[in-house]
């Protein structure tokens, strides 16, 4: 406890900036990536099969591509293609790419949940396809997917640690445990405060998606 408390008088502002970046970063790259999700989610609902196979191509790429490599191809490979992005763009857009393709893959999994008769029903009422997407489907998908996506969240929040990986402008907790392992023989118990920072924004986002969850059920 005596070096944790010598660390935090050392480092304690420093260890509030990077648990400030990794929530920017996972705000930054959770909110695109979640829209992006949706967006390919209905447009894979169009019959049109080319455009289905295109778009199932490209969720499976990136839910199952490392995330680390994917950085590095955007980071290292694009360059040579003459489309040169900064560090911070890079990692957030990695982490986007990630997430709409599981958030595209579990609102998929929350549309197989709705029953057919809800689909017939406005149908027969008279609905047009874009308003039974926007009324219909994606609101109970959206309702059915709640835990998926916090867990989701909580994962993507831990993968900010990519930034580490690569020369990023500040630094957000894993950068920040390396540079104190590195400048002292407090790196223990640099990863003990991170750690701890990690499991209680994870533990937050846990308690936040199951109150949500909650609500969801009743308007269920």
């Amino acid at each position: 406890m005596g070096d944790i408390a010598r660390l935090l008088a050392d480092y304690g502002p420093a260890f509030g900036q990077a648990l400030l970046l990794t929530w920017k970063l996972t705000v930054l790259s959770f909110v695109p990536g979640f829209l992006l999700g949706v967006v390919v989610t209905v447009l894979r609902l169009l019959p049109l099969p080319p455009l289905r196979l295109a778009l199932t191509a490209y969720v499976e790429i990136f839910r199952n591509i490392p995330s680390v490599a994917l950085l590095i191809f955007i980071v290292f490979a694009l360059p040579d293609l003459d489309v040169v992005i900064d560090y911070e763009p890079s990692v957030i857009l990695t982490l986007a790419l990630v997430c709409s393709a599981f958030t595209a893959d579990y609102l998929r999994s929350g549309i197989n949940t709705i029953p057919g008769g809800h689909i017939e029903a406005a149908l027969s009422l008279g609905m047009r396809p874009r308003h039974i997407i926007s009324t219909v489907i994606l609101p109970q998908a959206l309702r059915a997917v709640v835990q998926p996506m916090t867990s989701l969240l909580i994962a993507l929040m831990l993968s900010t640690s990519l930034a580490s990986q690569v020369p990023f402008p500040g630094r957000e907790l894993t950068a920040l445990v390396s540079k104190i392992a590195t400048d002292s023989a407090a790196g223990m118990a640099a990863f003990a405060v991170a750690a701890a920072m990690y499991v209680a924004t994870g533990l937050l986002i846990a308690w936040a998606g199951s109150a949500l969850e909650k609500k969801a059920r009743i308007l269920r």
